[in-house]
């Protein structure tokens, strides 16, 4: 029997160009951990507080609220909402992973109105670990690629001071057209060819990570 290749490190699970990632069961063990994810994280912050200060009309809540889908039933709630990638392992895949409440029986807002995702950040080392466990075959179903974070049981601590809250299981980056999305751009770039994007890696300067 010929030996089995070893696939590259890759932080993010997304999906290819026919619409699924066939190597996602063996992409779901890689993380950004240690000083990868904390200029990750920190570099999130930033963009973050930039585009605050753009748009500081709202109150803070409810600014964050329009920004993010925070934890993991309005992550749930926002991808169910969106339109399906119809092939066929959409289904096998939400039947093998499960799914943690059934799909709207009927959508009252247009595909127009629907809150888009661009990208799912998941603190990997929470539990318990079912909480999580439709996620990955649900994103997927809908091209929205996820981002895991591993930090000794503590991401989701970590997760939880991007968003202003104590702690956040997952997070989902909403498609607003704003530097945070051109951030996460670059990142799920940066990941697909092993390594965080260079454009702002070699521009941001690595800081303690929070106490």
């Amino acid at each position: 029997m010929a030996p089995r290749k070893k696939h590259g490190k890759n932080n993010t699970v997304r999906p290819s160009k026919s619409g699924f990632d066939p190597q996602h069961q063996h992409q779901l063990q890689d993380f950004y951990e240690g000083e990868r994810l904390d200029l990750l994280l920190q570099s999130i912050q930033r963009k973050i507080e930039s585009a605050r200060v753009m748009d500081n009309s709202l109150p803070e809540k409810i600014w964050f609220k329009l920004q993010f889908a925070v934890g993991v039933n309005d992550v749930t709630r926002v991808l169910e909402r969106m339109k399906p990638v119809t092939l066929p392992m959409a289904a096998s895949l939400e039947s093998e992973c499960g799914s943690a409440s059934p799909p709207p029986k009927a959508k009252a807002a247009s595909l127009a109105d629907v809150t888009e995702l661009q990208a799912v950040l998941i603190a990997a080392d929470s539990n318990p670990r079912w909480l999580t466990k439709h996620l990955p075959s649900l994103a997927l179903s809908r091209n929205v690629p996820l981002i895991f974070l591993k930090d000794n049981k503590g991401a989701s601590l970590r997760l939880g001071q991007l968003v202003k809250l104590k702690t956040a299981i997952a997070v989902g980056v909403k498609a607003k057209g704003n530097v945070i999305n051109q951030l996460v751009d670059e990142i799920l770039r940066g990941s697909s060819q092993g390594h965080l994007g260079t454009e702002w890696l070699n521009s941001t300067q690595l800081l303690p990570a929070p106490a």
